[in-house]
């Protein structure tokens, strides 16, 4: 059953030299067991801080988090590990699947780590490529998968020592529309079918709209606590001028692609699925910049 999640006035101070950085400031946020939550805002606002702090990749400079009966913010490096490994599943925008493993033997790796038995180990990779639909796609190495199937197999690796928390860092950040509605989909799944608290960080409008509530995180607090139809509509100017700038940054792309072409840098093929990805991406972004009557 997914945890009840509690984070009360914490913050987070990064030192570099004598500068100090403050990406948390005083922060305070619920999330009832076995709900799904968006987190949104800006670049540099602190999602993904606060991301891995519940998660126990980072440490709170001051501050209450609880998941569960789970003083996350009190525990050793020693129960730190222990906690990543049973009670939250990590999924990152930055695939970390092992490239020489299989779908199977990727989704099995967390289950090593905590010594489950092989014929164990074994019944749970087929009934989390299952949960995931990639049952087909089981001997297939990261390079022979779309991104899409990619992200589902870290679905899948998240899911494998069956904790009751999920973490998602932009889940879809790097996917199609097509793929991305199709991971967005699966959370949902393991959401409602396995009864797992989700916390998600997205930029992407569409994703954060599968959640129950969505946060809204600016400067280091949380600024708005929204309803799902709340969260474009109206839409802030901090969330456009993100929908823009990522536009621009697809176009910059799209343009130095362009010219690794030209250059022989990169095959005919590479290019025409690159630049089909980024057409496909930048044109979802226009669609919701068009939805919240903006001009691009």
């Amino acid at each position: 059953m997914g945890l009840k999640i509690v984070v009360k006035d914490v913050f987070k101070i990064y030192r570099i030299g004598r500068v100090e950085v403050q990406a948390l400031r005083g922060l305070s946020m619920d999330v009832a067991g076995g709900e799904i939550v968006s987190i949104i805002g800006p670049s540099g606002s602190g999602k993904t801080t606060l991301l891995n702090i519940m998660g126990g990749l980072d440490q709170a400079t001051a501050g209450l988090i609880k998941v569960g009966n789970i003083e996350v913010t009190e525990l050793s490096t020693s129960q730190l590990t222990e906690y990543r490994r049973k009670t939250v599943g990590h999924i990152f925008q930055t695939l970390n699947l092992i490239p020489t493993l299989t779908a199977a033997e990727n989704a099995e790796l967390p289950m090593l780590a905590l010594g489950v038995p092989k014929n164990e180990r074994n019944k749970k990779v087929g009934a989390l490529l299952e949960v995931v639909g990639l049952t087909h796609r089981a001997n297939h190495k990261p390079d022979e998968l779309s991104g899409g199937e990619q992200q589902r197999v870290a679905i899948a690796s998240a899911l494998a020592n069956d904790p009751p928390v999920i973490l998602a860092d932009e889940p879809t950040g790097e996917l199609d529309s097509v793929n991305a509605r199709i991971v967005t989909e699966f959370l949902v799944k393991v959401n409602r079918e396995l009864d797992k608290t989700i916390v998600m960080v997205t930029h992407d409008a569409n994703v954060a709209r599968a959640a129950n509530r969505i946060l809204r995180i600016e400067d280091g607090i949380i600024k708005a606590f929204l309803e799902p139809i709340e969260a474009v509509e109206p839409a802030t100017s901090s969330y456009v001028d993100q929908l823009r700038a990522r536009v621009i940054e697809i176009d910059t792309q799209l343009a130095k692609l362009d010219e690794a072409f030209r250059a022989g840098k990169i095959s005919g093929d590479e290019y025409t699925e690159q630049r089909q990805r980024l057409k496909q991406t930048k044109a979802g972004l226009q669609d919701e910049l068009h939805r919240l009557g903006t001009v691009t």
